[in-house]
């Protein structure tokens, strides 16, 4: 393991149209330290997303993601957006999602996406840890919305990440299904290091060490000091937590 963290934030700030929305953020994620973003809607999560994907520039402060500028590390990182946007109705398979996680590698197949073996066989590798290979030739129209969830995690992974970044992975899934995210969830984080942002306390308690507490400013907790008060603080009410130990594999 390297001592450098995988991401890193000193002192950054950000404003939409002279609006705070973030201020003084300092915080840092090593390597394979699972770790989660909780807090209210418009406390500044997504934003914080963006500024380490490189989407956004902090108006103060510095962004690094593997030491260096998010926008020079971003074939490490590994992406799941919280929302599709896209058109349900357009004719596409789920191997043609997954294989747009292959866009932006090296030479003209990751320009232009003429997509050969290594690349189907790195589609077809995410999307078995997914469960979901038997339905790489399906339309994707035609899954349900928790087998869509998992396709989308399964592009982020096409790109063999160093990084993985999921915003709410578990909206539109089932308990059952939660439980074997869960699980995958847990081995992936062998091999990469994992940042997911969710609402769901439960489900973060069981597998992450380390909380960040987004609401404008920053606080890192560990999960086993999220207390009542410290998500009354964030959340400005309370919020029921159930811890999930008892499915981590040791």
């Amino acid at each position: 393991m390297s001592n450098e963290p995988v991401v890193l934030l000193e002192d950054v700030s950000f404003a939409y149209q002279g609006v705070p929305v973030l201020e003084g953020v300092s915080f840092a994620v090593r390597e394979h330290e699972p770790v989660c973003m909780v807090g209210p809607n418009g406390g500044g999560k997504t934003t914080l997303v963006k500024l380490i994907l490189g989407l956004l520039r902090p108006d103060r402060g510095q962004v690094h993601v593997f030491g260096l500028p998010p926008q020079r590390a971003r074939l490490r990182i590994g992406y799941m957006p919280q929302h599709i946007q896209c058109d349900l109705q357009f004719p596409v398979t789920v191997m043609d999602i997954v294989l747009m996680g292959r866009l932006g590698q090296g030479g003209l197949a990751g320009l232009f996406g003429w997509h050969g073996p290594v690349d189907r066989r790195a589609a077809l590798d995410a999307l078995g840890e997914l469960g979901m290979d038997a339905f790489a030739n399906r339309p994707f129209r035609a899954l349900s919305g928790g087998q869509r969830q998992r396709v989308l995690i399964a592009r982020a992974l096409c790109c063999q990440p160093d990084l993985l970044v999921l915003d709410e992975p578990t909206a539109s899934v089932d308990t059952l299904i939660e439980a074997r995210l869960f699980e995958i969830l847990h081995e992936l984080n062998r091999r990469m290091t994992i940042l997911l942002v969710s609402h769901d306390l439960g489900f973060v308690s069981g597998l992450v060490q380390n909380v960040i507490c987004v609401n404008r400013r920053v606080f890192v907790h560990p999960t086993s000091r999220l207390t009542g008060d410290v998500i009354r603080n964030i959340y400005g009410t309370d919020m029921h937590v159930v811890h999930h130990q008892e499915q981590t594999r040791d």
